[in-house]
C-alpha cells in the first residue's frame, strides 16, 4: 500500500493553521477537483478524496491532536476507524459547499431562490462622471397573485413522492454520500396537485417592470450596480434574485477617460503658441480660461486640478489634462507668406533652433 501523504501537505497549510485556513485550503481544492466538476477524471477524484480525508481529520480537534502526535503510524485510528464510511459531506462541509450542492446550508426542503438578472445600461460620458437617476424597463417574470406564487390553485401543496418532502436525494459516490436537490420538486420538498390556471403551476407569470436605478458618480464601463431582490421571483414562493445593472459609457467627442483622469486635446494657432494667449478650454464643468505661455510647443500638457472624474464611493476628483496641438497653416495668402518670409529672414536662419540642434546631434552621433 502506498504511504499516505502528510495531511498538512495535502491541504498546503502550515502545521499551526487555524480552522479558517484549513477551510479555505480545502474549499479551493474541492471546488477545483470535485467529481461533479470532473466527470470521469480519476485523478481529480483521488485528489478530492485525499483532501476530504485530510480536512475531516484536521478540522476535528481530537483527531487532529492524535494525528499531530502519532501521524499515520500506530496509535492513530485515522480516517476509517472514526466511522467515516457513509458520512454525508453536506453535513460536514455544508458551510463550505453551500453553493456547490445547490445553495444549502443544511438538510430539509428549501424554497427555490429566483435567478439573478442582468441589464445593460448605456450612459452618456457626463452621466457616468456625475451620476444619474434613470428609468429602465425590463421584461421579467413576476409572482402569480392568484396562487400567491405557490403554483397551486388552492395554495396547497403535497410532499414530493421522489424525495419524501426532504427536498434532496442522496446517493453514494465512492466512500462518501452526496446529496443533491430533488429533480422533481426542484428542492422545495413539495409538488402541486391542482396547478393554478393563471401560471400553469409555475408560480410566476410574464410581466414587465419599470425601475428607477440610481447610478453613483464615477462609474465606468463594466461597473455593476446591484439591486437586491429585483431579479426573477423565486419558485414556490421563494425569495427573488437580484438585478445587476452593467454600465456601458459612450465615447465622448472631446474627452478621453483614463481611470479618474480626463484628457482633452485643444488646437491653438501658431501665433498663440509663439506669442502666448489665454484660451477657453472645455471641461466637464464648462469652459475655463487657460493661460498659454509664449513659446509653447505642440504637445505641451497643462493640468487642471480636480476637473476630472469624481471618485467612485469616495471623495475628491481626478484632474483634467489639456494637451495643446499647434496647427500649421495649410493655405497662406500672398500677404501671409510675405510676412512669414520676413519673419524667417529676421531670425537670420532658415531652420528653427530645435531643428538645428537635432541635426547637430545626428552629425555628432554618426560623424
Amino acid at each position: 500500500m502506498a504511504q499516505k501523504r502528510d495531511y498538512y501537505e495535502v491541504l498546503g497549510v502550515e502545521r499551526g493553521a487555524d480552522e479558517a485556513a484549513l477551510k479555505s485550503a480545502f474549499r479551493k481544492i474541492a471546488l477545483q477537483h470535485h467529481p461533479d466538476r470532473n466527470p470521469g477524471n480519476k485523478e481529480a477524484e483521488e485528489i478530492y478524496k485525499e483532501a476530504s480525508e485530510a480536512y475531516t481529520v484536521l478540522s476535528d480537534p481530537d483527531k487532529r491532536a492524535k494525528y499531530d502526535r502519532f501521524g499515520h503510524g500506530p496509535g492513530f485510528e485515522g480516517f476509517g476507524g472514526a466511522g467515516f464510511s457513509g458520512v454525508n459531506l453536506n453535513d460536514i462541509f455544508g458551510e463550505i459547499f453551500g453553493e456547490f450542492f445547490g445553495g444549502r446550508r443544511g438538510g430539509g426542503p428549501q424554497r427555490g431562490r429566483g435567478a439573478d438578472l442582468r441589464y445593460n445600461l448605456e450612459l452618456k460620458f457626463e452621466e457616468a462622471a456625475f451620476g444619474s437617476e434613470v428609468q429602465v424597463k425590463l421584461p421579467r417574470p413576476k409572482r402569480c397573485e392568484p396562487c400567491d406564487g405557490t403554483g397551486s390553485k388552492s395554495k396547497q401543496t403535497r410532499s414530493c413522492p421522489t424525495c419524501g418532502g426532504a427536498g434532496e436525494v442522496r446517493f453514494t459516490q465512492g466512500f462518501f454520500a452526496v446529496s443533491r436537490p430533488c429533480g422533481q420538486c426542484g428542492g422545495s420538498g413539495h409538488v402541486v396537485s391542482d396547478p393554478c390556471k393563471e401560471c400553469k403551476g409555475q408560480g410566476r407569470v410574464a410581466g414587465e417592470s419599470t425601475l428607477t436605478v440610481k447610478i453613483p458618480p464615477g462609474v465606468d464601463t463594466g461597473t455593476r450596480v446591484r439591486l437586491a431582490g429585483e431579479g426573477e421571483p423565486g419558485e414556490s414562493g421563494g425569495p427573488a434574485g437580484d438585478l445587476y445593472v452593467v454600465v456601458h459609457v459612450r465615447e465622448h467627442p472631446i474627452f478621453v477617460r483614463e481611470e479618474y483622469e480626463v484628457l482633452a486635446e485643444v488646437p491653438i494657432s501658431f501665433t498663440q503658441a509663439a506669442l502666448g494667449a489665454q484660451i477657453d478650454v472645455p471641461t466637464l464643468d464648462g469652459k475655463v480660461k487657460v493661460k498659454i505661455p509664449a513659446g509653447t510647443q505642440s504637445g505641451k500638457v497643462f493640468r487642471l486640478k480636480s476637473k476630472g472624474i469624481p471618485h467612485l464611493h469616495g471623495s475628491g476628483r481626478g484632474d483634467q489634462h489639456v494637451r495643446v496641438l499647434v496647427e500649421t497653416p495649410t493655405e497662406l495668402s500672398s500677404a501671409q507668406r510675405e510676412l512669414l518670409e520676413k519673419f524667417a529672414a529676421a531670425c537670420g536662419e532658415e531652420v528653427s533652433p530645435a531643428t538645428r540642434n537635432f541635426f547637430q546631434k545626428v552629425k555628432e552621433l554618426f560623424g
